[in-house]
């Protein structure tokens, strides 16, 4: 890598290269996760029949390729989103570390990057976010009531052309506060693990794999009912009457607990874990690994 130029001399490469990583490995993560992706908003737009009778469902219904369905989108986001959430957090951690002199970071302080890198990475990711949602969710509505998308550029042409460039950030709140729920449980858990592990002498990969373990659990548990108001805000459709069922984020979040009560929000709480942990372990662990390749090929 140093024939290129891409050294620890280069302040370009320096500066990029953790978002340039943050990105690769949450794409690297897509591609294997997307199908549960998919089942995991399906169920939560009312599909029935657990995980395993969704996705027999899509299958049955719409080819295996729809399982699929918003990978261009999927990897967009990553591209968007990922890139600037893990790097926008390795410099928040990084500036943090120099005013500690070093020092391991307190949690308050590692949830505090996290809570930062998510709400602002979120911004970014929010229209393919959105074009997302709705690829996903278009096979669950009425033949003649679908968008029939395409692919990503085609949602987001389309979001344009009828409602604007405002419609691109549709529940981009919601967005951002999920995000900052996520990654404040992902990465803030995943540096106290690591740092934990290592005074117990456990380092290299079963570190990053436990790590990683504990960060996806406590990334589902504590984003996922802003997860689940986000997917309802940014599919929803105008009734008859012209007007949107929910009104914003409060009105949906009430309208949601008077339905079904707090356990409501944790609807698909399984599928959700098994598609949120993976990807937050594999994101991490690509991570990792990406690091380390550089780092041993002087980048």
């Amino acid at each position: 890598m140093s024939a290129l130029g891409l050294t620890k001399d280069n302040a370009a490469w320096m500066a990029a290269k953790p978002f340039l990583n943050g990105g690769l490995s949450g794409m690297g993560a897509t591609v294997v996760i997307q199908p549960l992706d998919i089942i995991k908003v399906r169920l939560q737009l009312g599909s029935t029949g657990g995980p395993f009778g969704v996705a027999a469902g899509i299958v049955k219904n719409e080819g295996f390729g729809a399982l699929y369905t918003g990978l261009s989108a999927g990897l967009l986001r990553q591209a968007t989103y990922t890139t600037a959430r893990l790097g926008i957090h390795a410099k928040i951690t990084d500036f943090l570390k120099e005013q500690n002199k070093g020092a391991p970071l307190p949690l308050s302080q590692k949830a505090g990057a996290g809570l930062a890198a998510g709400g602002l990475g979120a911004i970014f990711g929010s229209p393919a976010d959105l074009s997302l949602i709705r690829m996903q969710a278009d096979g669950t509505l009425p033949a003649a009531e679908r968008r029939n998308y395409t692919g990503v550029v085609h949602a987001l042409s389309d979001i344009v052309k009828k409602d604007g460039v405002g419609g691109l950030f549709v529940g981009a709140s919601t967005t951002a506060v999920r995000a900052m729920a996520l990654n404040m449980g992902m990465l803030a858990s995943n540096d106290q693990a690591k740092e934990m592990m290592k005074e117990n002498g456990i380092t290299g990969f079963p570190a990053t794999l436990g790590a990683s373990a504990i960060a996806g659990f406590f990334a589902s548990f504590m984003s996922l009912p802003f997860d689940y108001v986000k997917t309802q805000l940014q599919k929803q459709k105008p009734g008859p009457d012209g007007k949107m069922p929910f009104a914003g984020f409060m009105d949906c979040c009430g309208k949601t607990f008077a339905a079904g009560g707090p356990l409501k929000f944790y609807t698909g709480f399984p599928t959700y874990y098994v598609r949120i942990a993976p990807h937050a372990m594999l994101t991490l662990i690509i991570l990792e690994n990406i690091g380390d390749f550089q780092k041993k090929n002087g980048a």
